[in-house]
């Protein structure tokens, strides 16, 4: 009996050995990230000596240049190897981080953040691209792996991140830093050691149907009007990252009796959780189809969350514990569902033969979510109290109805063009 388990699965992940490189690469790449964002913000304000004022806007501008990473990455990878793009994103995180060490004036520190972020948006957008090509229509199980790792990283980064900021010198931030720009140098050298998949340009590696559909595909997702509309759609669907992040911790803290100590928890759970699920979960959404039924249970995951967010408002310390620590947990089997659908989808709703912007694009939804999600929290379904929390899971549920229904009928009509093209 074949052992599908988690250590089987990175063992023999789809896509063979340049896979499992793959996959290494992004485990050391996301236990440096883990490094910096513990440290970064405490780095900013200790060593930099940065305002609240100046610090808010630093990383709202760094948000906004990450958004362009995406669709400037998919744009690239149509003309240049991916695998020599993803090098160069690493090696230019690999320079921001060096200038952070000497670079302390706040215009500078504001471009140097900047371009870090949106490399590092690019990144994550090759690295999709890369498995797209070499794991094929075993994406959703690559992508699961990746959760996996990922997940586990960044909690090692974290917690390499604590020991530093226990002396809280400078010397101390300045290790930590070194680390994570350690850990882009190995992620190059690591990447530098696959070959470049298959379907140079392309969002996937063509196949003898995307041959014969040539030039049938639209010029680029800037004019393709049903896809636009799934990216649009899946941009508040992604919603799942600020509740988690910034919406539990805030509402918490300010709205409820529940002990601060229980925010770490939060953390804490989604770590475990992702790690332990993730590649079950995925199984679910295999296919394009099985995707689409998996964005329907998003919806009703996340409403379900944001009525207990809403309950435990008025609950004493205990219940608005427990009831907060339950959300945490359908955030997080939110987060599960969606990292599988968003990329599957994105995949599998472009046209055949499509190029690799579509993926681009497609990326833009985190990146957007990332720099809108928070204001969006704390600006207007906090304010608007347990009702706020309440109209969110229900907005949630009816995208995730709409988003269903419209990949469905886009699923089709790509279906039905295919056997035309071929008879052509």
């Amino acid at each position: 009996m074949r052992d599908n388990g988690l250590i089987a699965q990175l063992r023999r992940p789809p896509g063979g050995r340049d896979a499992r490189i793959m996959l290494l690469a992004q485990g050391i790449d996301r236990t440096g990230t883990g490094v910096w964002a513990a440290a970064s913000v405490l780095y900013f304000t200790f060593v930099c000596g940065l305002d609240e004022r100046q610090l808010g806007l630093m990383l709202g501008v760094a948000a906004v240049a990450g958004i362009a990473g995406s669709p400037l990455a998919g744009r690239a990878a149509e003309r240049f190897p991916v695998r020599g793009l993803l090098i160069t994103s690493h090696l230019l995180r690999l320079g921001t981080m060096g200038l952070m060490l000497v670079v302390h004036d706040f215009l500078a520190l504001l471009l140097v953040v900047a371009v870090t972020c949106l490399a590092e948006r690019s990144a994550k957008t090759l690295e999709m691209l890369f498995a797209s090509r070499v794991a094929g229509e075993q994406r959703g199980t690559f992508q699961a792996l990746f959760r996996s790792i990922a997940n586990a990283g960044y909690a090692v980064g974290a917690g390499i991140a604590a020991v530093g900021l226990a002396f809280g010198t400078t010397t101390a931030y300045q290790l930590l830093i070194l680390g994570n720009a350690l850990s882009y140098v190995l992620a190059a050298e690591l990447v530098r050691r696959t070959r470049e998949p298959a379907g140079r340009g392309l969002l996937t590696a063509p196949d003898p149907v995307a041959v014969e559909q040539e030039g049938a595909a639209p010029r680029g997702p800037w004019r393709d009007r049903g896809y636009l509309l799934f990216v649009l759609m899946d941009m508040p669907l992604s919603l799942d990252d600020s509740i988690l992040n910034v919406g539990l911790p805030v509402w918490l803290v300010h709205h409820t009796s529940a002990p601060h100590a229980v925010v770490p928890v939060f953390l804490v759970l989604n770590t475990v959780l992702v790690v332990a699920l993730q590649l079950r979960v995925s199984a679910w959404a295999a296919d394009a189809r099985g995707a689409t039924r998996a964005v329907r249970w998003y919806g009703v995951t996340l409403l379900a969350s944001c009525l207990l967010i809403a309950v435990s408002a008025g609950a004493g310390a205990w219940t608005a514990s427990l009831a907060l620590l339950a959300a945490a947990m359908l955030i997080t089997f939110a987060e599960l569902l969606r990292s599988v659908t968003s990329w599957e989808l994105a995949v599998s709703l472009a046209p055949a033969g499509a190029g690799a912007s579509y993926l681009g694009v497609a990326g833009m939804s985190q990146s957007v979510q990332r720099a809108a999600g928070p204001l969006l929290l704390t600006g207007a379904v906090m304010a608007a109290g347990p009702l706020g929390w309440i109209t969110l899971g229900a907005a949630a549920t009816g995208l995730g109805a709409l988003q269903r229904r419209a990949s469905l009928r886009r699923l089709d009509a790509l279906a039905a063009a295919r056997p035309v093209a071929v008879a052509c």
